[in-house]
């Protein structure tokens, strides 16, 4: 006979199963390393995270509810394709939430804060004269992601978290060349400065620039025109 204890301890078991398996396909699919379009067999990635079929296939359902996977009747699932029209509805949406978290974290922030974004613009700036692409993209996550904590939103952060693994798949896919990298660098020295200044307003403009921007050269990536 099955306690309650016992039952419970499955539950958290199969729970902690499916969002991790949730987890590493997500991390793959936003990587670049899974591309738009490749096919998810069921029987390989199930080998390959050592799980059965049923959190496999929560996952695909999960990430398809965030805009990751697309679903068809009697076919594996396949990774979402991007469309230039997808990315400016997304791209205009996230620069939004960003653009207002800014203006708040400027109202809120402490000076601890402030040197945390100080600090990680400089390794965003070492990743940068090292090539090291990889660690660049982690680096600017995280400051796009202590924005959005820093305005204590909660309502913000969560319509945030649905959406950004969809703009940073974009970022990882975009083969990002050296000109556009050290533009991207230029508008995150300002973004800084106007935080450091606590002038929201600018920071908001700032915030929307940059994610027009990112957008213009994600779309050109889509459509395989050559950067500009």
């Amino acid at each position: 006979m099955v306690t309650s204890g016992e039952g419970a301890e499955s539950q958290r078991r199969k729970g902690a199963l499916h969002e991790a398996t949730t987890q590493r396909l997500r991390d793959m699919i936003v990587s670049g390393e899974l591309a738009p379009g490749e096919r998810l067999r069921e029987s390989h990635y199930c080998q390959l995270f050592g799980v059965s079929r049923t959190p496999f296939r929560e996952a695909v359902k999960g990430l398809a509810a965030e805009g990751l996977i697309e679903l068809s009747p009697n076919k594996s699932p396949v990774v979402a394709k991007l469309s230039a029209e997808d990315l400016e509805h997304l791209y205009v949406v996230v620069s939004a939430l960003e653009a207002v978290a800014g203006e708040e974290a400027c109202r809120v922030i402490t000076t601890a804060e402030f040197a945390e974004f100080v600090d990680l613009h400089s390794k965003m700036l070492a990743a940068y004269e090292h090539g090291d692409r990889a660690e660049y993209l982690t680096i600017n996550h995280r400051i796009h992601r202590r924005v959005i904590e820093i305005a204590r939103n909660p309502v913000l952060a969560s319509a945030w978290e649905v959406l950004v693994p969809r703009v940073e798949r974009a970022r990882a896919v975009a083969n990002l060349d050296r000109k556009r990298w050290l533009a991207a660098l230029s508008e995150h020295s300002r973004m800084l400065a106007a935080l450091g200044a606590r002038d929201g307003a600018k920071l908001a403009q700032l915030t929307r620039e940059h994610f027009m921007n990112g957008l213009s050269y994600s779309q050109r990536h889509v459509r395989q025109d050559p950067p500009v």
